[in-house]
């Protein structure tokens, strides 16, 4: 059974997280705002989440939360699926779909490097190269996406950037609190007050007549909140607990190419000379680290 999911999670994850960009795109067609799009993704999310949370705290498994614990999910909720889901929705404002997914899958290089601050474990000069390498990859297709999307795809791919250092965080906070609590209870704890904090900001910034949407959107909003929010998250936390948070990391390179293909086929935009270039720098340089990681735990 394990051995299906690792497959399943292997494959599907890395879709799923492919379609959002495209779904928030969709939406961004109605002249929509992001924390607007996104409280939309968490209001179809939520129900999900709280009826899972509630399925498993009745289990004869489940342990009884400390301070300390609640505290660590609010904080890990916050950075991993609140801010890191508001930095991506608005730099998707500014930037391609394509361009963002590239971006984001960064990520493995700085959970790296944060494990290098948190642990203490020297960054050997083959993951330097690939740190290059990746981030070369980034300014590649940032030149070729800067002449479509103008000067805001600098504050775009900033904005995504930030999105990325925020998971990294949750990655890595995340590691301990999973076998003490399980993966479908932790995500479904971490979920509810991410989603609560959205709704929250929301109604703190915007008027409720926002919400207010033609049909397609509302189609759109589910879409992100079970495809993209419910499924994903679930699938990311079990492989966190099954295999690490830095292979979890690399794992999903389909990722960005997915993610360029749907663009082009449902959002119409070019795939690019640079774009190319930069997406096989950066999966050259993730790669490398994921397989210099798998090595050292070979060894």
């Amino acid at each position: 059974m394990e051995t299906i999911f690792r497959n399943l999670y292997r494959i599907d994850r890395s879709n799923f997280f492919s379609a959002k960009a495209i779904f928030v795109k969709l939406v961004y067609r109605y002249d929509i705002d992001s924390i607007t799009a996104l409280t939309l993704r968490m209001l179809f999310a939520i129900p999900f989440f709280a009826w899972i949370a509630f399925r498993s705290k009745n289990t004869k498994t489940s342990v009884n939360l400390t301070k300390k614990d609640w505290g660590l999910i609010f904080i890990l909720g916050f950075l991993g699926f609140y801010l890191a889901s508001l930095f991506d929705f608005i730099g998707l404002e500014y930037i391609s779909a394509g361009l963002e997914r590239l971006t984001l899958f960064v990520y493995p290089t700085i959970v790296l490097i944060i494990g290098s601050f948190l642990f203490k474990r020297k960054i050997k000069k083959a993951e330097v190269f690939a740190i290059f390498l990746t981030y070369s990859g980034i300014l590649v297709a940032f030149i070729g996406d800067i002449q479509t999307e103008g000067p805001n795809a600098t504050k775009g791919v900033l904005f995504v950037l930030a999105s990325a250092i925020s998971y990294s965080l949750y990655l890595v906070g995340s590691e301990s609190l999973i076998p003490k609590l399980g993966s479908v209870r932790f995500t479904s704890y971490l979920m509810l007050i991410s989603g609560l904090i959205v709704v929250i900001h929301f109604f703190i910034v915007r008027n409720p007549k926002n919400l207010i949407q033609p049909p397609n959107v509302y189609l759109y909003g589910l879409a992100l909140g079970i495809l993209t929010t419910v499924i994903p998250a679930y699938l990311t936390t079990e492989g966190i607990r099954m295999i690490g948070s830095g292979r979890a990391a690399i794992i999903g390179s389909t990722g960005p190419i997915s993610t360029i293909l749907l663009a082009w086929i449902f959002l119409e935009e070019p795939i690019t000379s640079s774009g190319i270039a930069g997406t096989i720098l950066v999966l050259t340089g993730v790669l490398w680290i994921g397989r210099k990681k798998t090595d050292l735990k070979n060894d």
